[in-house]
């Protein structure tokens, strides 16, 4: 009898001792711990209380200076998600921006009009949704929502970025498409911004979308956007365009990750989009009726982290369905297992 209650209080420090080493992804430790176990819109509404806490709010002067720790490229250039004719250094910055090329700023990628523009609150200067872009084709997006389109009113240098009316069944009204390259980016951006700022959805949604007063592109966008409710807390066709996006842009191990961990360096949160790929499924797609597991994640199968095929070859360039290309190839490439967009030089 003694023998086997030794044996059960042994067994039960093991499993304390085992808990107390479990680790999530990308050095996060014990960060998601409270989510363990957690499904659906129960798990949205934790990751809420735990990217909530400790969040610092940053000075809006300070993000130049940021940036040089969270989007500078291996080249030391500002990484620009809005424009390819861009090769900032991180003191390139300006205010006029005459035409695309002449300088970044930092964006919105969640519009702040969208909650009321008051640079006091702490989502004013959330670096998970403020990016270094060039200024002049952070002008012409404007705050119209992100959406599909065939850039009749606007175009970026070659077409890197667009504006034009919605082309994503659901919404007919203008929106800005990043390029394919970045949608995921983008789309772990908004669910990020609807899990961390949850509790102030429906205050958003009031104030800014059927608030005539806020202005009419303002409360369009809001409204084509956001649905008003903590859950799911984008509208229909917005979060399936988003989960699409997700899917076919995956995480990458070159940006998003280190940008991740750099902006928890310095803001003390996370997004959990990143360091959990495909996480989005377990609060609003197929897997929500699973439960998440902090430091044994089940990886949606579909979702991967961008790497390159074991069977590619070292230094050699290819296009997204494998075939081998070369320097002259102008779109998304994968070569030594990195994702990115070749600008098409001369063989």
């Amino acid at each position: 009898m003694k023998r086997t209650h030794l044996l059960v209080t042994m067994a039960i420090m093991v499993m304390a001792v085992t808990n107390s080493y479990a680790q999530g992804p990308n050095d996060s430790g014990t960060y998601y711990q409270a989510a363990d176990g957690k499904k659906g819109e129960e798990l949205k509404s934790t990751l809420f209380t735990i990217i909530k806490k400790n969040h610092i709010k940053l000075s809006y002067d300070d993000l130049w200076g940021y940036y040089m720790t969270t989007d500078i490229k291996s080249n030391g250039k500002i990484w620009d998600m809005y424009s390819i004719k861009t090769e900032y250094t991180p003191v390139t910055k300006g205010s006029n921006y005459p035409s695309e090329g002449s300088g970044y700023n930092r964006e919105h990628s969640f519009p702040n009009s969208w909650f009321g523009g008051q640079k006091n609150h702490i989502a004013y200067s959330d670096l998970f949704h403020l990016y270094p872009t060039d200024g002049y084709v952070n002008n012409a997006r404007s705050n119209h929502p992100f959406g599909e389109n065939n850039g009749e009113s606007y175009t970026s240098y070659s077409g890197f970025s667009k504006r034009g009316a919605c082309t994503y069944e659901g919404y007919t009204g203008t929106t800005f498409e990043p390029n394919n390259l970045y949608k995921g980016d983008f789309a772990r951006t908004y669910f990020y911004m609807v899990t961390r700022y949850e509790d102030e959805l429906g205050n958003w949604y009031e104030h800014y979308g059927t608030n005539a007063e806020k202005g009419a592109e303002t409360q369009k966008a809001v409204l084509a956007t956001l649905d008003g409710n903590t859950y799911p807390g984008l509208t229909t066709w917005q979060l399936s365009m988003l989960m699409e996006w997700a899917k076919n842009d995956p995480v990458s191990e070159d940006k998003e990750i280190p940008r991740n961990i750099a902006v928890f360096g310095i803001q003390s949160n996370r997004n959990p989009f990143i360091d959990y790929p495909g996480l989005e499924e377990y609060i609003w797609g197929t897997m929500k009726d699973v439960a998440f597991s902090y430091d044994h994640y089940q990886n949606p199968t579909e979702i991967i982290t961008v790497t390159a095929a074991p069977s590619y070859e070292d230094n050699v360039m290819y296009n997204m369905s494998g075939q081998v290309v070369d320097k002259s190839y102008k779109g998304l490439v994968i070569m030594n297992g990195k994702k990115f967009f070749n600008r098409q030089t001369k063989k």
